[in-house]
């Protein structure tokens, strides 16, 4: 049975977390190897709604969940995470649950300086969720981090406050804001340590035990590729790789781990925040999408941009990372829609490009190229086969398979875990 990797082929939000918790349930181990609580997944179980940012999905069936050492871990929003979960009766302790020791810290002050930075932007606003997330990774590559090893280790932290003073302090007394409370920080610290370090551990050892025992491990990637540091659309990116190979580094385990890379991408597009979006609908057509797919963030809540798929970038982001399937989501969004229209190129100062630019003014410049379609009226929610699907819905997906050079796997019909259409079982790889 081969190991599967998860990750978002467009700029995040595909429904990453109903086709996580699908494949969880089959799963003796789900890892989140990147980010920071920053991603959000709305799980809808029977009757019972739940919505993570840091937990891996699988924690919700009892799978062994893992937060890896790629992530970057906000102790305060782990522990308000475990407490609402627990109050949806999701039993968390370390037989299913487990912190690689060897994360970074999210502090109080990587939030101060994420806002300031933003509203200091104006115009120029990256579009951060405000966490902290960039700041603290920022800090992990200085190699002036806390991390949570050293939540064991309190006593010998002054010389790392002090590195860390020495930078953040500089910047924050630029924002006209006051040294970093040495002694607050401290305390906060002091009080948060016992409950992170009950469930810390060297993971890469934990995960090669159980890779070695033939168990099935899912790696669940946050936000989307086209959000990557390298390969998304720079500067409006998050602060870490979000391409499939980073499940090797964020784990522990080696680049033969990651087995079936399955990228989830919307049967439409949509962004959240600031950047570049050629197919954007600022129409009664976008504000239908965001309507029908209930487009507002799990974790901000802010309303999502909407528009026609863009074939060229799911290309590129299967390219870049080695997709092997495709899990097609939400096309049931798509239902009604007289016609439909595909992106299959650019037009940028006269010429026609098969690909997304790297360099931001260009990215802002392309024009679209459409490939229109004969929508269907008939309902395809809820569908479980290629029978219950309308024959034009049947087109369309065929069509999308053709432009994104890349196998559909699986096909999403609503947000309940059962009504998936399975082509190819990543696990069975």
């Amino acid at each position: 049975m081969a190991n599967v990797t998860v990750i978002g082929s467009q700029w995040g939000d595909e429904g990453k977390g109903k086709i996580v918790d699908w494949l969880a349930s089959r799963a003796d181990a789900v890892v989140r190897f990147q980010g920071g609580h920053n991603a959000g997944h709305t799980l809808v179980v029977g009757n019972e709604t739940y919505k993570l940012s840091l937990l891996p999905s699988g924690i919700v069936t009892g799978t062994l969940s893992i937060i890896g050492n790629g992530v970057v871990l906000d102790p305060w929003a782990l522990r308000d995470e475990i407490t609402k979960l627990r109050g949806q009766g999701v039993e968390i302790h370390p037989d299913n649950f487990a912190i690689a020791d060897n994360c970074a810290l999210i502090l109080p002050f990587h939030r101060d300086l994420d806002a300031l930075r933003e509203t200091a932007a104006g115009a120029g606003k990256i579009g951060t969720t405000g966490r902290g997330i960039g700041p603290a990774y920022e800090d992990k590559v200085g190699r002036r981090a806390i991390r949570v090893c050293d939540l064991a280790h309190l006593d010998h932290l002054e010389p790392q406050i002090d590195r860390l003073t020495a930078h953040h302090d500089a910047l924050r007394a630029g924002f006209g804001e006051p040294p970093i409370d040495r002694e607050r920080l401290k305390t906060d610290l002091a009080e948060i340590a016992d409950y992170v370090l009950e469930y810390a551990q060297p993971v890469w050892k934990r995960l090669k035990k159980v890779r070695k025992a033939g168990a099935r491990i899912l790696f669940e990637g946050a936000q989307g590729v086209l959000l990557d540091i390298d390969h998304g659309t720079y500067p409006f990116v998050t602060s870490s790789n979000t391409v499939s190979g980073t499940a090797a580094a964020g784990s522990g385990l080696g680049p033969s781990a990651v087995g079936f890379v399955l990228g989830i991408a919307k049967a439409y597009t949509t962004r959240v925040g600031s950047g570049p979006f050629p197919t954007e609908l600022e129409d009664e057509t976008g504000q239908r999408l965001g309507e029908r797919g209930h487009e507002f963030g799990t974790v901000t809540g802010r309303k999502r941009r909407c528009g026609w798929f863009d074939a060229v970038l799911v290309r590129q982001s299967c390219a870049v990372s080695g997709v092997t399937g495709i899990a097609l989501t939400k096309l049931d969004v798509l239902d009604g829609f007289e016609k439909v229209r595909i992106c299959t190129g650019y037009r940028l100062r006269g010429k026609i490009l098969d690909y997304f630019p790297s360099h931001a003014a260009d990215q802002a410049a392309v024009e679209p190229i459409y490939e229109e379609m004969d929508g269907w009226s008939e309902s395809t929610a809820g569908a479980r086969s290629y029978a219950d699907l309308p024959a034009q819905a049947i087109k369309y997906i065929q069509r999308v398979q053709e432009l994104i050079e890349t196998p559909i796997a699986l096909v999403s019909t609503s947000p309940e875990r059962e009504d998936t259409i399975l082509i190819r079982d990543p696990f069975s790889d």
